[in-house]
């Protein structure tokens, strides 16, 4: 059973074609273009994969930075390497495929005895790369495009 802890909401705008910008909730995030490479898109800013691999990446490495900072193990700086396999399911809808994660956390030799608990835990307190390992429930609806509003 799960208890929600936070609740946050992101606005997704179109600006242009493909081209959409996110607003996130607190102002003092700055706004991201998001855009779909082509043919689809112009490529001018990240497509929505490219933000699910950074945010994996971002979520692994700062927790394993976490983890090391508890044991009173200095680390970094951090380099994380992020490679997305793009796929075609049973119906030829392209998918994520699989998701390889290199991090390069920068410990010293004499220090990687002390660091190694850490590499048991970390993963397990990455909120994305859980989620997204479990499957995430997600709604959607569509406003104004219900059956019952079409009449």
């Amino acid at each position: 059973m799960s208890t929600t802890v936070h609740e946050f909401t992101i606005h997704v705008h179109q600006i242009e074609n493909y081209r959409f910008e996110v607003e996130f909730d607190k102002p003092n995030h700055a706004r991201l273009a998001l855009d779909e490479p082509a043919p689809l898109g112009q490529d001018t800013a990240p497509s929505a994969s490219r933000i699910l691999a950074a945010a994996i990446g971002n979520c692994l490495s700062a927790s394993l930075l976490f983890c090391a900072s508890k044991a009173r193990v200095p680390i970094g700086p951090i380099e994380t390497k992020v490679a997305v396999e793009i796929t075609r399911n049973d119906k030829g809808r392209l998918r994520i495929g699989k998701v390889r994660v290199a991090i390069d956390p920068r410990v010293a030799p004499e220090l990687r005895e002390s660091a190694g608990r850490c590499l048991d835990l970390f993963e397990d307190f990455c909120t994305v790369t859980q989620s997204v390992r479990q499957g995430i429930e997600i709604d959607v609806t569509v406003e104004g495009m219900s059956p019952a509003s079409a009449v």
